[in-house]
């Protein structure tokens, strides 16, 4: 009798860690956020197989772009400058007339934000470029965005917002543009958009 308990209690054992096992691959899976995996230049198809969000085909013979069908984030791949932003709605990949991927354009947000969440945004973004080897470029004109009192107050002003750009090498610069926003759904709040361009160096240094 003995006996025949502990084997009924090891399959319960059992069939519990089972299914606690069964229920964390899922919610593992769910968790994972869509993303946008791409290689500048690389063929589109390429970018379409690795990334996890859904995005459609090129067209060939022209310069377009395309657009996840979902909400995703950007995962830059390169093996020195590589980045993630945050999850985005706004989010278009251009192809050039061969089928390759030409560039990015993007919010980095999911909807307008408050100014201490744009921040957050911004600052990470700047730090993943510095610790990946970018450098800021026209910084005497656009300097790095920072959290500081004036910073702040430039970032209020509907008539200024903030720009900096970031060149990795000769091969990719990004142009960071942080701006107020009228958010209909939140009149009585100052929210903001973050807009993030990528593609070869068009600004000289």
């Amino acid at each position: 009798m003995n006996d025949c308990m502990k084997m009924s209690r090891q399959k319960t054992v059992f069939l519990l860690s089972a299914v606690t096992l069964s229920i964390g691959i899922s919610l593992h899976f769910l968790a994972v956020e869509p993303e946008v995996a791409l290689i500048f230049g690389e063929p589109w198809e390429d970018m379409r197989k690795r990334s996890s969000a859904s995005i459609g085909p090129a067209i060939p013979g022209h310069h377009w772009f395309g657009m996840p069908r979902s909400d995703a984030r950007l995962h830059f791949i390169d093996p020195e400058y590589a980045f993630t932003t945050p999850p985005a709605r706004f989010l278009t990949v251009s192809f050039d007339s061969d089928q390759h991927v030409s560039g990015v354009r993007m919010s980095p947000q999911v909807e307008p934000l408050l100014l201490d969440d744009t921040l957050k945004v911004v600052l990470d973004l700047q730090a993943q470029w510095r610790m990946s080897g970018w450098v800021p470029v026209r910084a005497k004109y656009d300097p790095p965005i920072e959290d500081t009192p004036e910073w702040r107050t430039k970032l209020q002003d509907i008539y200024q917002g903030g720009t900096s750009y970031w060149q990795a090498g000769n091969k990719y610069q990004v142009m960071l543009v942080t701006h107020r926003f009228r958010d209909e759904r939140h009149p009585d709040e100052e929210r903001y958009l973050i807009t993030l361009s990528l593609g070869k160096p068009w600004v000289r240094p």
